[in-house]
């Protein structure tokens, strides 16, 4: 089912910007949905955005939506995580996860091949 890369993730202040990628190995194919998760200290993974194949649909949990935005450039099989106005409560792991089945969800468990994740940390 190939690899996922995931960078981009770091220190920045309050109201400050990131990108996230995530590379999908060719081996990963192209039909899939790829999601954004995160988990904070202490708390449980969750959804943070998703993508379906194509850009068919995308998905953004309340926290993140008007902030958040989640872009797939197809050539390159890489899926990114635009986050603006960040803030404290967005510290947290981020991992990139993709969905064979392609089918739009935002459970963890509906994910087969997850990143290693990426930590970004909001200061304020």
């Amino acid at each position: 089912q190939g690899q996922l890369v995931e960078s981009g993730g770091g220190l920045v202040q309050a109201g400050g910007s990131l990108r996230l990628s995530c590379a999908a190995s060719a081996r990963t194919g192209s039909y899939y949905t790829m999601g954004w998760f995160r988990r904070a200290p202490g708390k449980e993974r969750e959804i943070v955005a998703l993508a379906r194949w194509g850009g068919r649909s995308t998905y953004y949990a309340d926290s993140v939506k008007g902030r958040f935005t989640i872009s797939r450039d197809g050539p390159k099989n890489t899926v990114y995580l635009q986050m603006n106005s960040l803030k404290p409560e967005d510290t947290a792991v981020y991992y990139c996860a993709t969905d064979h089945a392609d089918r739009g969800s935002v459970y963890v468990g509906d994910y087969q091949t997850w990143g290693q994740g990426t930590q970004v940390t909001v200061s304020s």
